[in-house]
């Protein structure tokens, strides 16, 4: 997918910000209908062949307008989807987020990063381990990323703060949370960065931490998990690590703190283990410190599913159905729909597309679908 040109880019951002549009979602409406003006216009067909009950919200260009003067504003920017200052390593993951803000360094991006995770109510031990790897690793010029969270991600930010360290927080650029850590934002956002795929003013639901979860894992060559206990957010990123063939990395405490039951579980499915800054470092080797800024062709990090000719309008009639009464809770791959359905490659992916508009399916970090909580309780 090429950047969008100066005259698009509202459009880019009002696609975005429009109702039940993910990343996936996203892709798929520009991929197919050729350009975000032409899917913001074509939304509101899909979103009632889907079955939606009530009118899409479909963002103005006064909301990308309101937007732009809020990021000015706050020191922020819009970055784009292919643009040179675009994370090249997070260009390569599923589904890509076709616009990410910044506020900070954008070039810190770009440059090789380790995340490090773990518990909010981290040990002293497991506070010390997170703060001697980030220091170690800003001294080998390698940038921390984590979550801005209370804990773990509060200590590995402040040991990497000379070296630089990049914070993905889950509400809006001008939304970091928790609240303790509002002074430890905006030190960051001088001397390191701030990065967040979701609109000002957002303030984060439990939903929205996970997506910045993917986004942790999608910017780092690996993943460091210090403590975190058998559920946790940590984990998460583990394994969107996993998913994006990342390395994931753990260090090991005793079996009788629930705190370890994470990183111990992950131990035993094979991470590599962690002693010291050294296992990390040399496992992901030395290379060059910066990824090149931009590309003249972007990598094909997404490819959306197959469409026939015609694209949207080649849809079999019927099909969100179908899909529809296919999907459960439980999220499913593309595969398995047109398995399950017996449905053509094609008219599976458009109506997962109009069943998402429509609100009643939604699609996972890694291009699963599900159905949506709000379908279910319809029925």
């Amino acid at each position: 997918m090429r950047p969008p040109r100066a005259d698009e880019e509202d459009d880019w951002i009002r696609l975005a910000r429009s109702e039940n549009v993910g990343a996936a979602t996203f892709h798929d409406l520009v991929a197919r209908c050729g350009s975000a003006a032409a899917a913001l216009e074509m939304m509101p067909e899909l979103a009632t062949r889907g079955g939606a009950r009530r009118p899409l919200r479909i963002a103005s260009r006064d909301v990308a307008a309101h937007e732009r003067a809020a990021a000015k504003r706050l020191g922020a920017r819009h970055v784009f989807l292919g643009s040179a200052l675009y994370p090249p390593r997070l260009a390569r993951i599923h589904a890509p987020p076709p616009v990410i803000m910044v506020r900070g360094d954008p070039a810190l991006l770009s440059r090789r990063a380790i995340a490090v995770v773990g518990s909010r109510r981290a040990s002293a031990a497991g506070r010390t381990m997170a703060w001697t790897l980030a220091e170690a690793f800003a001294a080998a010029e390698r940038v921390v990323v984590s979550g801005l969270a209370l804990g773990i991600d509060g200590e590995a930010h402040r040991a990497a703060l000379a070296g630089g360290t990049v914070a993905v927080i889950a509400g809006g650029i001008d939304r970091p949370t928790p609240e303790e850590h509002l002074e430890l934002a905006e030190e960051i956002a001088e001397r390191g960065a701030l990065v967040s795929e979701m609109p000002m003013g957002w303030a984060p639901f439990a939903r929205d931490f996970p997506r910045r979860n993917r986004l942790i894992a999608g910017l780092s060559e690996g993943v460091v998990v210090v403590e975190a206990a058998a559920r946790s957010g940590a984990l998460h990123t583990a394994r969107y690590a996993l998913d994006q063939n990342r390395e994931v990395f753990a260090v090991p405490g005793s079996p009788l703190d629930p705190r370890a039951a994470g990183a111990l579980a992950l131990l035993r499915d094979g991470a590599t283990m962690v002693i010291e800054p050294r296992d990390v470092l040399d496992a992901l080797g030395s290379e060059a410190t910066t990824l090149p800024l931009g590309f003249d062709e972007p990598p094909a990090p997404f490819e959306a599913g197959p469409l026939g000719a015609g694209g949207f309008a080649a849809g079999v009639a019927g099909a969100a159905e179908r899909v529809a009464d296919a999907l459960s809770l439980t999220p499913v791959s593309h595969d398995a729909l047109v398995r399950a359905t017996g449905l053509a490659a094609g008219a599976v992916a458009a109506a997962v597309v109009e069943l998402e508009l429509a609100g009643r399916a939604e699609r996972e970090g890694d291009g699963r679908v599900r159905l949506s909580l709000a379908d279910r309780g319809s029925r």
